[in-house]
């Protein structure tokens, strides 16, 4: 046994893919309009390094502040429909790369984004994580913040930020 894992009662999936030298790519994805750009980066580093992806949906709960109190009893059936919504989207990703050969595995977490896929980061043990940026103007990034950069600032792996497509009509 690998003395890294001398402490280890249980090995799990994980560990054996990590000591067996499989890349992990882990790729969070939010079904926006740069979801397929990311995924395709994925697929071309798990392919160019004999990985696997960890495809990670984080969905956020919507914030509610006293004077939507009346609204306050439909969070959980909004919070259930974005839920399913994700998971079908997910299974359809899921099937699509294991259609291509890929080994695939998928995750679907309710809370803070740039946490749950820190925390997912280091428990995956994960080579990489391929993410977009849906290219907000650092103005917006400053009020609202920006989950990329929160994941890119506190990662202990590479990430890899797949940009937003420029928008037409925009000069450079």
């Amino acid at each position: 046994m690998c003395p890294c894992y001398a402490n280890l009662r249980v090995v799990t999936a994980e560990h054996i893919w990590h000591s067996a030298g499989v890349t992990t790519v882990l790729t969070p994805v939010d079904f926006s309009g740069i979801t397929n750009s990311v995924v395709s980066q994925a697929i071309a580093l798990a392919k160019a390094t004999g990985g696997r992806i960890v495809l990670l949906n984080v969905l956020q709960p919507p914030v509610i502040t006293s004077e939507y109190g009346p609204f306050m009893e439909n969070i959980g059936e909004i919070v259930l429909v974005g839920e399913k919504a994700a998971a079908k989207q997910l299974a359809r990703l899921e099937e699509s790369l294991t259609a291509q050969g890929i080994e695939t595995e998928t995750l679907q977490l309710t809370g803070t984004p740039v946490t749950n896929i820190l925390k997912q980061a280091e428990k995956t043990q994960a080579d990489y994580i391929v993410m977009g940026s849906h290219g907000h103007t650092a103005f917006y990034d400053l009020l609202v913040g920006s989950t990329t950069h929160g994941v890119l600032l506190r990662a202990t792996c590479p990430v890899v930020i797949v940009p937003a497509a420029k928008k037409k009509g925009r000069k450079k």
